[in-house]
């Protein structure tokens, strides 16, 4: 089961104002003062997924030559992503990049042709996150030159945004209600609600290798949490049993 931790914060705003000057700003125009309220509420979760890029920097004098040595390689690092048990649909190619390589003559204060360079990603979802160490040594290993991630997510977060959706209309509910009360009226009318989805993770390592410098050693991978959560915004008009209220 994944363990959840809830962190909630609230910004109020209390409008006092005449019906006629607030009703143009509520789809539900409003007879009494407003109070318009913006809540956030996230849950946080134990992540059961990892996305990691990994590519391949060919260099040659062609741009054919490149190409055709990049992809010798990229073939390499793709066969060594699909033992590692990665299923094709959670391999993607991000993109395939072609340049041509230029060096500054000093001397001759000109830009002087040194061939081309070839780059291709692959962005890959892994389900078992306990072996991203393991796998992004094994890219390595297998000729990947440059390595970004890992990001984490919960692959399914449905039930927690639920989760932050109903304590946050609650917290909403309440805080409005004793603005209502504190103001002298009696109940509220819920006029408006405005929804955001957040999501926040651990801030993604990156990884530029050159050959001459690899190593292989289990890269250390620290999960920690990630959150899924919402930013809503709502609106309540202030009520009174007494018709007379306020005049």
């Amino acid at each position: 089961m994944m363990k959840q931790i809830l962190a909630a914060s609230l910004a109020s705003s209390l409008v006092l104002a005449s019906p006629a000057a607030h009703a143009a700003n509520v789809e539900i125009q409003a007879s009494g003062p407003v109070v318009e309220l913006n809540i956030e509420e996230s849950v946080e979760l134990e992540p059961d997924m990892a996305t990691i890029s990994a590519g391949v920097t060919t260099e040659a004098p062609s741009a054919t030559e490149a190409l055709r040595a990049n992809s010798r390689e990229m073939r390499r690092v793709i066969e060594e992503i699909k033992a590692q048990g990665v299923e094709e649909k959670d391999i993607q190619t991000s993109g395939i990049n072609l340049n041509a390589r230029y060096d500054y003559d000093r001397t001759n204060q000109r830009q002087v042709f040194r061939g081309y360079q070839v780059s291709n990603r692959v962005s890959v979802k892994l389900r078992e996150i306990e072996r991203v160490g393991e796998v992004l040594d094994a890219l390595v290993e297998a000729g990947a030159t440059d390595l970004s991630g890992p990001h984490f997510t919960v692959e399914d977060d449905a039930a927690a945004l639920e989760q932050a959706r109903t304590r946050a209309m609650e917290r909403g509910k309440q805080r409005a209600m004793a603005y209502a009360n504190m103001a002298g009226f009696d109940d509220i009318k819920l006029l408006e609600i405005n929804e955001t989805l957040m999501g926040s993770g651990p801030v993604p390592m990156k990884r530029s290798l050159a050959e001459d410098s690899i190593q292989v050693s289990a890269a250390p991978v620290q999960p920690g949490m990630v959150s899924s959560g919402v930013s809503i915004t709502v609106k309540y008009e202030m009520v009174s049993a007494d018709p007379g209220h306020g005049s």
